[in-house]
């Protein structure tokens, strides 16, 4: 026997399935600390840190020693 809700075995037992949420997108404008600034700010993170080891690998210096040579 078969409904939206449950399902009963071929024992009689009953297995109660969660029903799942509609999923919906928040389109508004938000400010200060939240996931996709966070997100976005790690992001900018991890490419500024590899075109740093980068620059160093091709110079064969750090930023700050290339920055004293000019």
């Amino acid at each position: 026997m078969k409904s939206n809700t449950y399902v009963t075995e071929e024992r009689g037992r009953l297995n109660n399935y969660a029903i799942e949420p509609k999923i919906y997108v928040d389109q508004t404008q938000q400010f200060g600390f939240n996931k996709y600034a966070e997100k976005l700010n790690g992001r900018l993170a991890m490419i500024g840190f590899v075109s740093l080891l980068a620059f160093e690998t091709i110079t064969g210096q750090g930023l700050i020693g290339w920055f004293s040579n000019l």
